[in-house]
């Protein structure tokens, strides 16, 4: 019977990922620099229809070099810790997220155009502190402390600080990841601490759990115990018998 495993394991892509979604924001702010467009329309417009598509565009789109360099260190950093640490539930956060943050940020904000990737990283920022002081494990509330350490001063952004910047955009990513910790709070993933923990070694070890079949049916009667039986009756019923008689010898 197979069991899910939900370990922290590295693969390609915790660093694949968060390299793509770079690279993605990169290119489209070339595409707009070398034959001079402005995406900036595609960006969330509240509470009209046509900026409902900046709901899947404006994470993709920024204004200037300075501002799509502030958001890239973040994007990528937060990201690989979300494939890293929550690689099960990493591509939910990341699809809803956008569209939830998208969403909230239509329905609150100012009548302008909202663009860049700051909606995304507030989310990634306030799921991953969340989640880790909602799980109680230290590896996960070390992150949450890094976390905070890092881009504690994001805070700062959530309210009209200063003009130009979508509050908005963060305030919604700020809640949107407070909202996701919450669903996801039983979803906790850790690595174990002995070998015997793992369910591999259960699996492979365990004489109870050997008993049951891929669709989870209990056999009474294993297969390897069954050919080991009649193995031994063949190697039995092929060897030689040897059979020695006693006579007892005159002198006696």
């Amino acid at each position: 019977m197979k069991q899910s495993s939900e370990s922290f394991v590295f693969s390609p892509g915790v660093i694949g990922y968060p390299i793509l979604f770079v690279l993605i924001i990169w290119v489209v702010f070339w595409v707009e620099i070398r034959f001079g467009l402005d995406f900036n329309n595609f960006g969330i417009r509240p509470r009209t229809v046509e900026g409902l598509r900046g709901i899947l565009f404006s994470p993709f789109i920024h204004g200037d070099i300075k501002h799509l360099f502030n958001n890239t260190i973040p994007l990528f950093v937060l990201s690989m810790a979300l494939f890293y640490f929550y690689k099960n539930i990493s591509w939910q956060i990341l699809l809803f997220g956008i569209l939830l943050t998208g969403l909230l940020t239509w329905g609150i904000g100012r009548p302008s155009n909202h663009i860049g990737a700051s909606g995304l990283i507030y989310l990634l920022a306030s799921f991953l502190f969340f989640k880790g002081i909602f799980s109680k494990y230290y590896r996960l509330m070390a992150l949450s402390f890094i976390v905070i350490f890092l881009y504690g001063g994001l805070l700062w952004f959530v309210v009209p600080v200063k003009p130009g910047i979508s509050w908005e955009g963060h305030l919604s990513g700020l809640i949107t990841g407070f909202l996701f910790a919450l669903i996801y709070k039983q979803k906790i993933e850790k690595q174990p601490k002995y070998e015997w923990e793992k369910p591999e070694y259960k699996e492979d070890n365990d004489p109870f759990m050997k008993h049951f079949d891929e669709s989870g049916n209990f056999v009474e009667s294993l297969p390897e115990v069954e050919n080991f039986i009649e193995d031994e009756d063949k190697e039995a019923t092929s060897k030689t018998v040897y059979k020695y008689f006693y006579k007892k010898s005159k002198e006696e």
